[in-house]
């Protein structure tokens, strides 16, 4: 189910994601963390989403536990900045195997990742290039093809943010056709205020050098006004799709 406008006095997804009972539909496969896709119902709506719990997350070395945080501060960006680019993601203390993060699922054809819809889909470019300068700001170190979603509606999603906003410089995406050009100035509007002010919500979910860090990347993309080469030859993710 795609995240749509309400109807008379439908709950929001959020809310429902909030307040709604969650019931397991199935782990997801292939995800290097334990992934499910439940079910949550409030009242009379229903809405598919996906849940990662902190207990299911892989241990790592460069990313302390409690991923289930980045991406729900990846979802506030997004908002921060009015892209609404990433699907409405909340923390549920009470889900089935304890506190993670919960995020609307998006309705697409899996067939449709990144290379098909850079390759076969030039009216995409925009919307991709925006969610390169994104990617690029909250410092995603995995952005899989995978990991960008049309929906039913044309509409692009980035999802899988937990691998995001550390305080070294980790960019892995796919998306580097861009490097290089200029950014539109629309986008260097949208993110200029991050670099003065990070909205508190945000700021619950980072270490203050990640915040910190936040800014420093802003700073930086409207000082050089580009979309960056990978310089460092480690800038693909793993796999790719």
């Amino acid at each position: 189910m795609t995240e749509h406008v309400l109807q008379n006095d439908e709950p929001c997804v959020e809310e429902v994601l909030r307040c709604g009972q969650i019931t397991v539909v199935g782990q997801i496969a292939n995800s290097s963390n334990a992934t499910f896709l439940v079910e949550v119902t409030f009242g009379d709506v229903q809405h598919m989403a996906v849940y990662k719990p902190e207990d299911g997350e892989r241990p790592l070395w460069d990313f302390e536990p409690g991923l289930h945080r980045r991406e729900v501060a990846a979802y506030l960006v997004s908002e921060a900045l009015g892209w609404h680019i990433v699907p409405t993601t909340i923390i549920r203390q009470d889900g089935p195997l304890g506190i993670g993060s919960l995020q609307a699922f998006i309705d697409h054809d899996p067939a449709d990742h990144y290379f098909v819809l850079y390759g076969q889909r030039p009216e995409f470019h925009d919307q991709l290039r925006r969610l390169a300068l994104f990617d690029l700001v909250v410092n995603n170190a995995d952005r899989k093809a995978g990991h960008v979603l049309c929906d039913r509606d044309d509409r692009l999603w980035g999802i899988d943010h937990g691998l995001c906003f550390a305080e070294p410089m980790k960019l892995r995406t796919v998306i580097w056709e861009f490097a290089g050009e200029r950014i539109d100035d629309q986008l260097l509007n949208d993110i200029a205020p991050l670099a003065d002010d990070i909205p508190e919500e945000i700021l619950a979910q980072l270490e203050i050098v990640e915040a910190t860090a936040l800014q420093g990347r802003v700073e930086k993309v409207l000082m050089t006004q580009q979309f960056p080469h990978d310089t460092t030859g480690r800038g693909f993710p793993w796999p790719l799709v």
